[in-house]
Order: structure tokens, then sequence, then C-alpha cells
């Protein structure tokens, strides 16, 4: 999986002053408390232990809580990931494979878990502060599982807007991602949400 989630005028003015006064694991409870759906347009950069030229892509990101996400990157690789609320569903075009997996497997102890999950983060990570850095206060969530594939995540915050997210793999590999045009609470069709695999993809798993 190479992954391998807007205030009202008026209720932003009422809100600032709080959230401002907030530390970083109140803004991240805050912005999921409020948080129903989501969707955002991102940039990821992943750069490898070795620190050869970053891999760029760049896409779209939808969410409606818990459990549904629709993660695409549109450059240069089209590649999505689908889930349901039961199956995840990851497709590369390239290879003209689609890999499913259980939700509750793929998701729980992930780093899709912070974004689609329900709000009892501390349920699956041990969250802490970590300061201020680029404009944002930051979260890092470890997972309490030692399966999950990574190290550990933080969460850039603005507010009680989400604006970035790095992961740390288990591989020494790290994935910024930078979110813009970010909705909170659209509608979201439930197409949105399903996926069939095209005729003739190889479909592995379950």
């Amino acid at each position: 999986m190479k992954f391998a989630v807007k205030l009202l005028s008026t209720a932003a003015i009422t809100l600032f002053p709080l959230l401002a006064q907030a530390g970083a694991i109140d803004q991240l409870h805050q912005f999921l408390q409020g948080t129903r759906t989501l969707k955002a347009e991102f940039a990821q950069s992943v750069i490898s232990k070795s620190g050869r030229k970053p891999q760029l892509s760049s896409g779209l990101l939808a969410i409606s809580r818990p459990g549904k996400l629709r993660w695409e990157i549109l450059k240069p690789y089209p590649q999505l990931v689908v889930g349901d609320g039961e199956k995840i569903w990851i497709y590369d075009p390239e290879l003209q494979q689609v890999t499913v997996r259980q939700a509750g497997q793929a998701v729980s102890g992930s780093p899709a878990a912070l974004l689609a999950g329900s709000n009892e983060l501390e349920k699956n990570f041990s969250l802490k502060e970590i300061g201020e850095a680029e404009g944002m206060t930051w979260v890092e969530a470890t997972p309490k599982a030692g399966d999950s594939g990574f190290e550990k995540v933080r969460l850039g915050l603005v507010g009680s807007d989400l604006k970035a997210m790095e992961l740390q793999d288990s591989f020494g590999q790290t994935t910024h991602i930078r979110f813009s045009r970010l909705e909170r609470n659209p509608a979201l069709p439930a197409a949105t949400f399903k996926f069939t695999p095209p005729a003739g993809v190889d479909v592995v798993g379950e």
C-alpha cells in the first residue's frame, strides 16, 4: 500500500479564542468530534531512509466517519484506496491489481484510523504534544499494537483544522502529507465509498 483521510465564519469567530488556548491534543479531539465528513486535496512526499530523491504525488481525500474513506492519488501514477466500512479496496491500475482487506484489520491501528475511525484515539494510540513548527501545533501518535507497520504519526493543526500528517514507518521511510482546500462536513455521495473491481483485473485477498 503506497499510502502503505470549513467552519462557518460565525462559528470560527466564536471558537477561535478557545482553540487558540487549547493544547494540541485538545485541538485534535475537537477536530475529530466536530467532523463527520471531510474532503481535501493533498500533496505527498515519501522520503526513504537513504534520503534519495523524494517520491512526489498528489490527489484527493474523502472521509465519512466512522470507517469510510477514499484516498485517490491522481499524479504522477493513479492509485485508489476505498474503505466502505467493511472492506478496504486498494486498486493499482498500472499493475491491474486490486487488493482487498477486512476494514478492522487494515484500519484499526493505522494512520487512517486517526481520521476515519472513532473518537477513542487513546484505545489504539499513545498521544503526546510535540510543540509548534511551520505555523502549526503538532500531536504525535504512537500505535499501541506492534504490528501496525509504522512507528509513529505526527499531525499538524491550525485551530481545529488538520493541515498536515507525517508518518514514519518501520522501514525508516517518512511520508509528508499536506492538506489544502479542506472542507469539513460536506455532503458526500454514497458512491464515493463504493468500489467495484474493473473487469479483467486480478483481485487478491478476501
